[in-house]
């Protein structure tokens, strides 16, 4: 069922973006009606429990920190 309302909000606003943009819009939009990717259910993984040792531990959440939260604002 389409809200009227925000189905008419959506397209005056629409009218005001360029055609690249609105492109960009209608992908967010398929991107919200696709389901959400399931994941593993906790279970499954607690066979891994246990296999590393707190210094790997340490280690591999060093390698998060230093290489995973950065943000390259030339990347795009």
């Amino acid at each position: 069922m389409v809200d009227t309302f925000v189905q008419n909000e959506l397209l005056k606003q629409m009218e005001q973006l360029s055609p690249a943009l609105q492109r960009r819009v209608l992908d967010f939009a398929c991107s919200l009606a696709k389901p959400a990717p399931r994941g593993t259910p906790g279970r499954e993984l607690l066979r891994f429990a246990g296999i590393m040792t707190p210094e790997e531990g340490k280690e591999f959440l060093r390698a998060i920190e230093e290489d995973c939260e950065r943000i390259d604002p030339n990347e795009w």
